[in-house]
């Protein structure tokens, strides 16, 4: 896989070693963090950008930046946090599609033929998959074809790299997807504001869904991972990375994937419009990460994760890598609801 892609913008959001937040340009190099003077979050950024009316790029290429800091040594630290998130957790909703790559209807599809029998008819993943092949990207101004879509949670459901991902007692598994994720603030009229792009890990149940496909809504309430940067700009076409498994220090799974509009069923415009068309996802001041759909997935391989597997994703386009550890979460009991 080539070197990191220069000269895109990407910030970082971190704590300072006195727990301090920041925003971070990443430097030319990749390697080193130039600290924004004024601003302590992504969040705040976004604001300034709105109430100015300035571009996002253009505010962030005109603001004093501090000494630079080593990157490494505040990723080793833990102090790299997610690339956005709301002083208010339940304002962050955490949403995404599927069936946008071929890889992810290729493994579902396979999914429903396993749990149905060799005979079953093409599965309904496969159908909604070629239902956005021909009409996914409809001409400018015109409305594509409905995509899938899920709810994942709120801010209180995102970790940043390096953070565990919590399989809770109940799941019948836990496994990656790694995907682009579109990150996004509604201003003071309701008009959603695209802030940028980021790598994101939709860590799901595969074995759930797999016993009955309207058991997605389940499989997906779990945590997830954004980060470690944010991509400002449009994103390019195609955006290629690899994801791994890793297990006592080796890699035991590794698949490279494609993505971006070029590699996809839908457009981007397309997928933004089926999300926000509903007023209730317009609220001002809320902010929204909607995942676009993974190509490489280790469920489709038979990988069989394992509890403390580290996630690796990676690609040029975005930097760093984004790297958590899976762990046992406390196991489930019975939950009761009491009158008042």
């Amino acid at each position: 896989m080539r070197g990191v892609e220069t000269g895109r913008t990407r910030l970082v959001q971190f704590k300072t070693e006195t727990g301090e937040r920041r925003v971070a340009v990443v430097g030319a190099d990749g390697e080193t963090l130039l600290p924004l003077q004024g601003f302590s979050t992504v969040h705040e950024l976004a604001l300034k950008s709105v109430e100015t009316g300035t571009g996002l790029e253009a505010l962030v290429a005109n603001t004093p930046r501090d000494a630079a800091l080593d990157y490494d040594a505040v990723l080793i630290a833990g102090r790299v946090l997610p690339p956005l998130d709301h002083p208010e957790p339940a304002r962050f909703l955490i949403t995404g599609t599927g069936l946008t790559h071929t890889g992810s209807a290729t493994a579902r599809n396979r999914m429903h033929m396993d749990t149905h029998g060799p005979d079953a008819i093409e599965s309904d993943s496969m159908k909604i998959y070629r239902m956005g092949l021909d009409g996914g990207k409809p001409a400018e101004g015109a409305i594509g074809i409905q995509p899938e879509w899920f709810f994942k949670g709120v801010g209180t459901c995102v970790v940043p790299t390096g953070a565990p991902l919590d399989l809770p007692g109940f799941a019948l598994a836990g496994a990656e997807e790694a995907e682009i994720v579109g990150l996004y603030i509604v201003d003071g009229d309701g008009q959603p504001r695209r802030i940028g792009f980021t790598l994101g890990n939709d860590f799901s149940d595969h074995i759930t869904e797999g016993k009955n496909y309207l058991y997605l809504a389940h499989s997906k309430l779990r945590e997830c991972s954004l980060g470690p940067e944010l991509l400002l700009g449009e994103l390019p076409q195609e955006v290629s990375g690899n994801v791994r498994i890793i297990r006592d220090g080796k890699v035991v799974w590794d698949e490279s994937f494609l993505s971006g509009e070029s590699h996809m069923s839908h457009s981007i415009g397309n997928l933004e419009h089926y999300h926000f068309r509903y007023p209730m996802f317009r609220r001002p001041g809320d902010l929204h990460a909607y995942f676009f759909g993974a190509d490489a997935m280790s469920y489709a391989s038979n990988m069989k994760t394992e509890v403390n597997d580290e996630f690796e994703i990676v690609s040029p386009t975005f930097g760093k890598p984004l790297r958590n550890r899976m762990v046992a979460g406390p196991e489930e009991k019975l939950v009761t609801v009491t009158p008042l």
